[in-house]
């Protein structure tokens, strides 16, 4: 499944091969959000164009809208959305830390309110691992429970023993769906931060045993030197042969500074959502030295004549002969190719960044 090519000298950083039933993954790697089955505002082509190793949808979502019946006539999300790429699919969990105020939850599941038109669903974690099987994505989630970071113990410790709970019913559900074991099926680590309960949540889901473990729960509210003690804590305790997923995270320091303690997976909405805004991120140097990278804020008046192009570095031929005034224009008049311009960029420099990382991690330099 994980085949580790090269371990770090200078760190816990790790360089390997994850196998899907869909390709190969290089790890460590970035997963651009496709929550809804689209990287908003791009369409395939261009996802082509970014060649991602891998890309994130969420179940919560997908079963509100299109709806599994709609799903079970394409044979899976794959298919429906045309992506050739392997997918990962989020179970719910962040939801019932998002939609906090529009769910209830117990030890049999969790309530939510329809974010669409209001009407209530009831995810058991039988029936997460029933949608996630439809949707036939290559890596699966448990549903789980996570909390604002700095939750109180109480409510920490509760959650923690729920969300064990629902990760061996997912487990053993996953069996009934999935015999063949075709696709993998992670833990999530809770236990906010607290590491005595990070220690806990682990050891029960070793336990357990899965395919791969993520860590849940953090980039929701903590500082960073806050969420790297956690990363620190758990470097050296997650088992070695298994990938390890650090869950919406993050800001590229973030992401460089968790591969450094041995993480392998990354999401975040970052890229997209500021694209989204007119923020673009280029990279200064390429040696990950200091600060490696920088952003500009495209709407900015400054850019009103800048006939210089949008990223003269890229390899998509749009943001070479596109220039940065008319993409400043673009936000401006309120124009879709605006968005789709700046996604493109940002998307770009996020997978780019991975392929520097994993080049440095070859070279001993990580």
């Amino acid at each position: 499944m994980l085949k580790i090519l090269k371990k770090s000298k200078k760190s816990c950083a790790r360089r390997g091969v994850l196998k899907t039933k869909s390709g190969e993954i290089q790890t460590p790697f970035f997963m651009p959000i496709a929550t809804r089955g689209v990287i908003k505002s791009l369409s395939f082509s261009d996802v082509e164009k970014l060649k991602p190793e891998i890309i994130l949808a969420n179940t919560y979502h997908l079963y509100l809208r299109p709806g599994l019946d709609v799903i079970k006539k394409f044979k899976s999300l794959g298919t429906f959305m045309n992506c050739r790429y392997p997918i990962l699919t989020d179970s719910g969990g962040f939801q019932i830390f998002s939609l906090s105020k529009i769910r209830k939850i117990s030890r049999a599941g969790v309530e939510f309110q329809s974010t669409y038109d209001g009407s209530r669903h009831f995810f058991t974690p039988e029936k997460v691992m029933k949608i996630q099987s439809v949707l036939d994505s290559d890596i699966q989630m448990v549903l789980d429970i996570c909390l604002d970071s700095k939750s109180n113990y109480k409510k920490v410790k509760e959650s923690l023993d729920i969300t064990t709970l629902w990760a061996k019913k997912c487990k053993d559900m996953k069996k009934k769906f999935d015999p063949k074991h075709k696709n993998l099926l992670f833990g999530i680590i809770q236990g906010a931060l607290d590491k005595e309960l990070r220690q806990e949540s682990l050891n029960n889901l070793v336990k357990i045993g899965f395919d791969g473990y993520a860590i849940g729960g953090l980039a929701v509210g903590e500082t960073n030197q806050e969420m790297y003690k956690i990363l620190e804590f758990l470097s050296d305790k997650l088992p070695e042969n298994n990938p390890r997923y650090l869950m919406g995270v993050g800001y590229p320091e973030n992401i460089l500074t968790a591969i450094k303690n041995g993480i392998d997976m990354f999401d975040c909405v970052i890229p997209t959502r500021e694209a989204r805004h007119g923020r673009l991120y280029f990279f200064k140097n390429q040696n990950l030295k200091g600060n490696f990278y920088k952003t500009i804020n495209i709407t900015n008046s400054k850019f009103v004549n800048d006939k210089s192009a949008i990223n003269k570095d890229s390899k998509i031929e749009e943001l070479k002969i596109y220039s940065k005034a008319y993409l400043n224009h673009l936000f401006k008049v309120g124009d879709i190719l605006a968005m789709r311009l700046a996604t493109l960029n940002n998307i770009e420099f996020y997978l780019d960044f991975m392929k520097i990382i994993r080049k440095n991690i070859e070279k001993g330099l990580i």
